[in-house]
């Protein structure tokens, strides 16, 4: 079975948007059998600002019915906690990644 975590970190939007996109094609086609997502750094405020750019690729993510995770931790410190929970699943994410690749999730850092 190939199971992947793509964990969309970087606040540098091109990046982000090839790891949405990645994420978005891979469930939309069955590239892989599992596919995770993990919003996990300066994305966050992206995604609490409503970013145009990133916006329409987090809506496709939902839209396949996978909705990804957020780290609370870093939205509580960014004050963004309710911005983020319309788009994501506000969780602390420590054990929620290590729970994954414990589980055989393959980890790509965008």
């Amino acid at each position: 079975m190939t199971k992947v975590l793509i964990i969309i970190s970087t606040a540098e939007i091109e990046k982000a948007l090839t790891g949405f996109m990645y994420a978005v094609n891979s469930v939309r086609y069955s590239w892989l059998e599992e596919v995770e997502v993990v919003l996990f750094g300066p994305i966050e405020r992206e995604i609490a600002r409503g970013n145009e750019k990133l916006m329409p690729w987090v809506e496709k993510l939902k839209e396949l019915n996978k909705t990804p995770y957020a780290c609370r931790k870093i939205a509580e410190d960014e004050g963004i906690v309710e911005s983020l929970k319309p788009y994501a699943k506000v969780e602390y994410v420590g054990s929620v990644i290590s729970k994954l690749i414990n589980k055989g999730y393959v980890p790509m850092v965008f």
